[in-house]
């Protein structure tokens, strides 16, 4: 008998609505707590870890995420199609595979995608609600656009978080960032006028996306400046340059690791 836990990596999305983030809390309906239970259920024991590549926040979604399991014995194939008959309709189990030991799902990460979905001008039908943010007001897109390339490179991203009192290193490395037009831009109940803020790196704070997209609304709307944005990647202030937006727009998109490709990645299973 093998004495070494197994491990796997799964691969999820999941609508974020109805739950308090990722990570597992008393008395609350979390993504974590609710995979647990469905694993509890369908294997029979509680005798198992599950460890979260992101913890995004409450309502914020999932396209496509990552955790591992481990457990002390081999999980067979059907095993997915069992889980994702008792998760509820918001969350579903992409595949998973077996990884090494050596795998760490936290320090193995080449980069994580976020993207922040909004609409601005007319309200939008409440059916798209689910991942879109609305703003009322209209900003100067091109602008945000210049603002959004002045996050790529590494940077002290303190004014761009929520200060952690666990941790005085605020500097992380932007891979990408740009604003575009929503991919569904009128199509179904995703309205013409609807644009998608993307950002890619290794990791990020807390509140860091949706702080990074309050300060391009705030710079499009005239109410700081391409000078302002930059110069606070470069401050040792510790207020937030901006207010964060509402967390039902930003999605983490795509989590891609070293060694294992998720584009390359085949499910056992897709539903």
């Amino acid at each position: 008998m093998q004495n070494r836990p197994f491990t796997y990596l799964f691969y999820l999305q999941y609508l974020g609505l109805r739950y308090h983030g990722w990570q597992k809390q008393p008395g609350v309906k979390t993504i974590q707590g609710t995979l647990e239970k469905a694993f509890r259920f369908v294997l029979g024991h509680e005798d198992f870890t599950i460890l979260g590549a992101s913890r995004t926040d409450a309502d914020v979604s999932c396209n496509r995420g990552a955790f591992e399991l481990f457990l002390k014995h081999e999980i067979s194939s059907d095993l997915l199609s069992t889980l994702n008959s008792f998760l509820p309709s918001d969350i579903r189990l992409l595949g998973f595979e077996s990884v090494p030991l050596t795998f760490n799902i936290i320090q193995d990460v080449i980069w994580k995608e976020y993207r922040y979905h909004f609409a601005i001008g007319e309200k939008f039908h409440p059916f798209a609600a689910g991942n879109l943010t609305f703003f009322k007001e209209k900003p100067d897109l091109d602008l945000m656009k210049k603002g959004a390339k002045l996050f790529v490179g590494i940077h002290d991203f303190r004014r761009y978080c929520s200060i952690d009192k666990v941790t005085d290193d605020y500097s992380r490395e932007i891979l990408e960032s740009d604003i575009c037009t929503h991919s569904d831009a009128g199509k179904g109940f995703i309205p013409e006028k609807a644009f998608t803020f993307s950002v890619k790196g290794k990791g990020f704070l807390r509140y860091q996306v949706r702080i990074m997209m309050a300060a391009l609304m705030d710079l499009g709307l005239g109410k700081i400046t391409l000078e302002d944005l930059k110069n606070a990647l470069d401050s040792d202030h510790t207020s937030p340059i901006s207010v964060a937006v509402p967390a039902n727009g930003l999605v983490l998109e795509r989590v891609e690791f070293k060694k294992i490709r998720a584009d390359k990645f085949q499910p056992l299973f897709l539903p």
